[in-house]
């Protein structure tokens, strides 16, 4: 494999242009083709776009609020201030239909989703995500629902990045550079805080430091401050007092926030995903919850304004310590409610602006009680409610250099930096303690994906050469063959597709039942199976890992990869079927122990759409005292792991099983049940 940054670009079929054509290279193309030049002006030009957008967002949104608050007002005038309740319903009404069908990768917070693209399909994201995101996450927030607005923004830019680095074609490595410094031109608008912009990325997405990233993200960073400040002004997000530390005892005082930011942060945490669970079992459709979710936010709202949008007027309130005691505790907890409600029904939205919002009324309330306990060696509450916002975010992000240098990018107050770091690392590390995961990699590992490898005993050691079907009992045809052949061969074969070859034997492309289908209905039996083959496919190296081989084929949404050297991309060694990457993936859960077995599960449910399913053999079912070979289960199956007194047994064919056994399968919805009934008879239902 190339060191890390200088990847071979995977060979796609059909995109080749020879050397001589290329002609002598001028200034301009010798700078285009260093790839950290190159890469840091395309980055430079996403940030720009990225600050545009994220201009053209804030506008969006004050659009909306005004659309949804004072045309609501007018438009609901016989109801007085009860007008509001309706506010988060005609919302939800929009953005429920609007993501459910053109980009359902734009419900939620948008980070993860950011993640999954970089993890799972080497930063290729939908250009369309743009309009959507931009559209539902303004609304979302125009209307009433609790969100905020960067990680839309970073989502947005992170799109922006990827869809100029898939135009312009550069290879994994760059174009998950340019996805970085989407991101990171994102929070730099958005708050105006470049700084924070490049650590965020840094610290959340790219997972470590190298000269390449920095680079890049600095361009983009530094350009889409740039345009915000041109178009909005060079003003920090707050304008508070200056705030300093009053003595050193006060350090324990910050040493209790740190805690308490900590637990709260992961009360946050706990509250979104049990709300996304919630939702996730209600057998309605998608888009029909959020305005179901909408009632619950406008009844909160009614009474409690605060919790409305991204919450940035209190959070300024708070900061200078014109707030209740009363209201700032009440605050920390509704805006916990109101944002897990929003964001788990389907909403769009970040949790930054959240985050942030719950640490400031935390810290004002902790501050205010610390203050009239010890008001000659404390601070007054404004400067507890700058510390909490970082700690807390921090807490849930495990970000905490950016949740330092974002405070001080957004209030431009160093007096108060002492207390603000040390607040900030006793959260992080104390929420690290009880939740490995942050707020946003949670989502990923819910869904079975391993971030940047981070959880050890990942699936990297699974190689595609013991996966793959070698060449000698792979199908494979010629250019030349008739279409004619081509179904004879399919069905004599049972396959449901064939890798073409031309007279030399090298790969030109692949032919599947489908592409024979569809020439046929179209009445052109007389062709060659060079004519209908697909010549632009994705392939593989027989030294590389299924990880990486599901990564650039984009979440197996290709099932028919054809294996190379790499000497000679068009020498063929094999195929890798979607059923040869699920069985190897059965057989490598197998071996784990069950603590990864339960992740790994999660993963293979996400990737190839399989569920686990779980059966304990008793005495009388058919399949006791049969092996593992005579069940003969249906297609896309795999038995994963049989527990026999508290030992994983490897699921081998001459494995015979015994009264007692649990029984793990991973199978597609309705292949569950079927083999439910080959091993536990055909009353199981």
């Amino acid at each position: 494999m190339t060191g890390e940054g200088q990847e071979q670009r995977r060979p796609w079929l059909g995109d080749r242009r020879s050397a001589e054509s290329k002609g002598p290279r001028s200034p301009l193309r010798r700078f285009w083709a260093s790839e950290v030049a190159s890469t840091a002006a395309l980055a430079a030009v996403v940030g720009a776009l990225t600050g545009l957008g994220a201009v053209a967002f804030i506008e969006i949104i004050s659009l909306c609020h005004r659309l949804f608050f004072d045309g609501g007002a007018r438009a609901f005038s016989g109801l007085g201030g009860w007008y509001v309740l309706l506010l988060p319903v005609l919302g939800g009404l929009v953005v429920g239909p609007l993501v459910h069908f053109f980009a359902p990768e734009a419900r939620g917070h948008g980070i993860p989703e950011v993640m999954t693209a970089m993890e799972t399909r080497g930063g290729r994201m939908r250009p369309v995500v743009i309009l959507v995101k931009t559209l539902a996450s303004a609304i979302t927030i125009g209307s009433g629902g609790s969100a905020g607005r960067e990680g839309p923004i970073v989502q947005i830019g992170a799109t922006v990045g990827s869809s100029i680095g898939q135009f312009f074609k550069v290879d994994r490595p760059r174009l998950l550079a340019l996805v970085g410094a989407g991101a990171a031109g994102g929070i730099a608008a958005t708050f105006n805080a470049p700084i924070a912009g490049v650590m965020f990325t840094l610290e959340v997405l790219v997972g470590g430091f190298n000269v390449a990233a920095v680079s890049s993200l600095v361009f983009a960073s530094v350009s889409a401050s740039v345009v915000s400040r041109l178009l909005l002004g060079d003003y920090p997000a707050f304008h508070v007092p200056a705030y300093e530390l009053v003595s050193n005892w006060e350090l324990l005082m910050y040493l209790g926030l740190g805690v308490l930011a900590a637990f709260v942060s992961l009360l946050f945490v706990r509250a979104l995903y049990l709300s996304e669970d919630i939702f996730e079992r209600w057998r309605i459709p998608s888009w029909a919850k959020p305005p179901i979710a909408g009632v619950v936010i406008g009844l909160v709202g009614y009474f409690l304004p605060e919790i409305f949008g991204t919450g940035f007027p209190a959070m300024e309130s708070a900061l200078k310590g014109q707030l209740s005691l009363w209201l700032v505790t009440v605050l920390i907890f509704a805006r916990i409610f109101a944002t897990s409600v929003t964001l788990g029904s389907g909403f769009s939205g970040g949790v930054f602006a959240p985050a942030l919002f719950i640490g400031a009324m935390l810290g004002s309330s902790y501050g205010g009680v610390m203050h009239s306990l010890f008001p000659s060696v404390t601070a007054t509450s404004g400067a507890y409610a700058t510390v909490g916002m970082a700690a807390v975010f921090a807490g849930a992000a495990r970000a905490p250099v950016t949740a330092i240098v974002i405070l001080f990018e957004m209030t431009l107050d160093y007096k108060i930096m002492l207390p603000l770091m040390f607040a900030t690392v006793v959260s992080t590390l104390l929420a690290a303690r009880f939740e490995p995961e942050s707020i946003y990699t949670l989502k990923l590992v819910r869904r079975g994906i391993d971030f940047l490898g981070q959880r050890a005993g990942r699936l990297n050691p699974v190689g595609v050469a013991d996966a793959m079907t070698p060449l000698d009992k792979a199908g494979v045809i010629e250019e030349d063959a008739s279409l004619e052949e081509l179904r004879r061969y399919l069905d004599e074969t049972k396959r449901r597709g064939v890798m073409v070859l031309d007279t030399e034997g090298r790969l030109t492309g692949v032919a599947t039942l489908t592409d024979l289908d569809r020439a046929l209905e179209s009445g052109a039996g007389s062709r060659t199976v060079k004519d209908i083959r697909t010549s632009d496919v994705v392939t593989a190296y027989a030294d590389e890992t299924l990880d990486e081989v599901v990564k650039h084929a984009g979440m197996l949404e290709v099932g028919y990869i054809p294996v190379v050297t790499r000497e000679d991309p068009r020498v063929p060694v094999g195929i890798l079927l979607r059923r040869d990457i699920i069985r190897a993936y059965g057989a490598a859960i197998s071996r784990r122990d069950r603590r990864r077995v339960s992740f790994e599960r999660r993963r293979a449910e996400h990737l190839f759409g399989l569920r686990p399913f779980e059966f304990v053999l008793e005495d009388g079912d058919p399949a006791v005292g049969r092996s593992l070979s005579e069940l003969n289960p249906p297609p896309e199956t795999v038995i994963v792991s049989v527990v026999r007194a508290e030992a994983i047994l490897v699921p081998r064919g001459e494995l015979k099983l015994r009264t007692g056994d649990r029984v793990t399968v991973l199978a597609l919805a309705d292949g569950g049940p079927i083999l439910g009934r080959i091993l536990k008879g055909r009353g199981y239902r």
